[in-house]
């Protein structure tokens, strides 16, 4: 059985109401339909509506940008002559000089499951600027590659950035098209908003039990294995701990120059976590953190997918640096996504109560209870209201 995604049942489900308008599309490299067509083609052949601009998101309309945190400016797609607006540059929220002369926007960009992931903030900026300029906002939606599974802190509204700019679990276990649901409801009540939902999706599926090809989101994002591991991953660039960048296996390897692989691993393997196998590792990252030097560390091997937590298994990696090597690993400084003064650590995880518990040596049973109350909490009064699918 293969899904359907919003872009599949686009020409058959679009707005009556809109038939005729001039649209805006936003989207990246990954925004193609079960045919590998991508959603600029399709929109241009469409009889329902008149594509008239493109947006991209970080990493570029076509993820061209390589390394995290590069801006791009906006051009002029050479094929078809239209703009390409630059959604990660300037400015993150399309101005009103973008939406001059569109009637709506389209967004058809595959997410990945975590809240750092900073399209579903593009997402949300873009219903936040279609309000004010009074046009429609038309969401695709996509599988979440991860399933429905929810996991980590909920992020709090003082510590609230372009990698959580809404109360989110950092797992978040929803649909691009179910937090658009989301966001409306709770901040954005005024948006002219249609989802264009999946056809064949259960909240169960991975990726690749959908028949539907993976093409990578960003550049860092190579395969579904990794983006399994990024929900915790992720926080290692809160740190000076390489996350992998510059290397083969983004997130699955990680690591440092002062880190011993086998000294590390054998804590880790004490922590007994559920789905995960660790294998002592060196690398050599050709940028980024430690570009040119060797770093000791680990590969993770997920055993089981579906046992397998990633948030509390970099929890785990970090308190476990932290014993071993406690005047090495540092909490990095800001600027990081635009924030300049908190530190990128506390934003990635929605509050400084991680790092903390992490510095003062608290134990990962009971930080994971506090990180599971709030999951539960944002289930009982958000989830379950915008689920899509069963």
């Amino acid at each position: 059985m293969r899904v359907k995604t919003g872009l599949d049942r686009l020409e058959k489900l679009f707005p009556a109401r809109l038939e005729g308008c001039r649209a805006g599309l936003v989207a990246h490299q990954a925004s193609v339909d079960c045919r590998l067509r991508h959603a600029a083609e399709i929109c241009l052949a469409s009889k329902k509506f008149r594509l008239a601009a493109l947006f991209g998101p970080q990493h570029g309309f076509t993820g061209h940008t390589q390394d995290n945190m590069i801006e791009w400016r906006s051009f002029r797609d050479p094929r078809t002559g239209l703009p390409v607006f630059s959604l990660y540059g300037e400015t993150r929220k399309p101005t009103p000089e973008m939406l001059d002369g569109l009637d709506a926007l389209v967004i058809d960009m595959q997410d990945v499951g975590a809240k750092y992931y900073t399209f579903i903030w593009t997402m949300a900026l873009c219903m936040e600027a279609a309000v004010e300029a009074g046009k429609a906002v038309v969401v695709l939606d996509r599988q979440n590659p991860l399933g429905g599974s929810v996991e980590g802190p909920v992020t709090r509204p003082q510590w609230a950035s372009f990698v959580g700019l809404r109360p989110l679990p950092v797992r978040h276990g929803m649909t691009i098209g179910e937090i658009a649901h989301y966001l409306k409801s709770e901040f954005y009540p005024d948006v002219d908003l249609t989802v264009i939902p999946m056809a064949g999706y259960r909240r169960d599926m991975y990726f690749d039990e959908t028949g539907l090809p993976w093409v990578m989101p960003s550049p860092n994002m190579p395969t579904l294995d990794t983006a399994i591991v990024y929900p915790g991953m992720c926080l290692l660039e809160g740190t000076n701990i390489s996350e992998g960048r510059g290397t083969t296996r983004p997130f699955e390897i990680f690591g440092a120059p002062f880190v011993d692989p086998h000294r590390l691993v054998a804590r880790l393997n004490d922590f007994r976590l559920p789905g995960a196998f660790f294998r002592p590792a060196s690398f050599l990252p050709t940028f980024q953190k430690h570009a040119g030097k060797q770093c000791g560390g680990a590969q993770i091997h997920v055993t089981s997918r579906r046992a397998f937590k990633p948030f509390k298994t970099a929890v785990a990696i970090l308190k476990a640096i932290r014993e071993l090597w406690p005047d090495e690993l540092k909490w990095n400084n800001p600027p990081y996504e635009y924030e300049c003064e908190k530190l990128p650590v506390d934003i990635l995880a929605g509050t400084d109560r991680l790092r903390i518990d992490i510095d003062s040596g608290e134990s990962l049973d009971v930080m994971e209870r506090w990180w599971r109350a709030e999951c539960a909490g944002f289930e009982r009064r958000w989830g379950s209201r915008f689920r899509l699918y069963g």
